[in-house]
């Protein structure tokens, strides 16, 4: 598994850009908390031209707004089957298997292990997910696991994370 040809780079959302809580309100609303940090990682990923998308088994409105302010190439909720969804999409951008990365926190996203050549998860993952994994980030999910995973990536590609936010800067 390859975080160096990565071109589409996949998340789950519950457990990855959260804590994996879900708050509900007196009046059945839910809420959300998303870490800052993990937004400006997929800002950094799509300006060295690594696409991005969610796939996430819930249907939420608040991940419509987060992942739109975050210019998100593809949202995908209310998938259970994030292999399929997965694969769906690499065929219509006409990706490869090593074209592709995903990551997941739990048994629903091992789904997508047959379709992608990059798995990544965080510690606070059953273990039988962080061993499928060829990155394990040493944050968890909802504390700057994303940003740590695209930074890896960044690296990985030959990119400076620092260097690619400065260059609008300058």
């Amino acid at each position: 598994m390859s975080a160096q040809t990565v071109r589409l780079m996949a998340f789950d959302v519950d457990g990855i850009f959260t804590d994996g809580t879900l708050y509900y309100g007196l009046d059945g609303d839910s809420l959300k908390a998303f870490n800052i940090l993990d937004g400006l990682g997929l800002k950094l990923l799509q300006k060295a031209g690594i696409q991005t998308a969610i796939i996430t088994g819930r249907q939420s409105p608040m991940v419509d707004r987060r992942f739109s302010e975050l210019g998100v190439d593809f949202v995908i909720q209310g998938r259970e089957d994030k292999g399929q969804a997965l694969q769906n999409l690499a065929s219509q951008l006409a990706l490869e298997k090593n074209d592709l990365g995903y990551m997941g926190d739990d048994f629903p996203d091992l789904t997508t292990l047959d379709v992608t050549g990059f798995f990544a998860s965080v510690p606070n993952a059953p273990v039988q997910v962080q061993a499928a994994a060829a990155y394990v980030t040493d944050n968890a999910g909802g504390q700057g696991a994303v940003r740590e995973l695209c930074e890896f990536l960044l690296v990985a590609q030959g990119f400076d994370p620092l260097a690619l936010y400065q260059e609008d800067r300058a």
